[in-house]
């Protein structure tokens, strides 16, 4: 839950508001309606829909998942989960009053462990969740990025900290830039790895 929640805020505190939800949405459709743990993900999940809405000044849609997103966090402890809520519902307070504050003022930072999530800060595990969150949001298809994420897995428990596959995947989620060419050599780098391994296997 912490590595979602990590990925969710850093890829929302970078500007990315509507890929954000995509992060926290699998892991709340698993949980059992009413709980802490479903109401905080809903209600981040609408609060940063209502950001998306109002940056593109949907403000009849910003006003209605702020006043959603309020009700969702309404009961959930202000620092669950190691989140700062106050200042996301004093945010949604503010949106659902006037959804064209945001073209006054930047968004509000999503603040976790006292400290505000970036994609460059991110370890492995949350960086490989955000991996797979912008390559679904940039159009590129997600089944490479998923077998980078095992291949960096199982090179990280063999002992393997330079693992190439670590490092495009870092560079995947950091290079706003240049993704798309480090897509290109992740891809690569994937289909060389599962080619090889289909030749040991044919060996036996």
């Amino acid at each position: 839950m912490r590595d979602r929640i990590r990925a969710g805020a850093a890829i929302y505190n970078d500007g990315y508001y509507h890929a954000a939800h995509d992060a926290w949405e699998e892991r709340w459709l698993e949980l059992e309606d009413g709980t802490d743990d479903e109401r905080l993900l809903h209600g981040l999940i609408q609060f940063t829909a209502a950001v998306y809405h109002a940056r593109n000044r949907n403000w009849e849609g910003a006003v209605g998942l702020a006043d959603s997103a309020r009700e969702y966090l309404a009961a959930v402890p202000s620092d669950y989960r190691g989140l700062r809520l106050d200042s996301i519902r004093r945010a949604l307070a503010d949106l659902a009053a006037d959804p064209a504050v945001l073209e006054r003022r930047s968004p509000p930072s999503i603040i976790h462990e006292n400290g505000v999530p970036r994609l460059a800060a991110l370890n492995l595990d949350e960086t490989a969740i955000a991996a797979t969150v912008l390559a679904e949001e940039f159009g590129f298809d997600p089944e490479p990025i998923d077998r980078a994420r095992t291949y960096a897995r199982r090179d990280l428990d063999a002992g393997e900290d330079d693992s190439r596959f670590i490092s495009l995947l870092f560079d995947f989620v950091r290079e706003r830039d240049h993704r798309g060419l480090v897509y290109r050599r992740l891809s690569q780098h994937a289909d060389r790895r599962r080619a090889r391994e289909n030749d040991v296997e044919g060996l036996f």
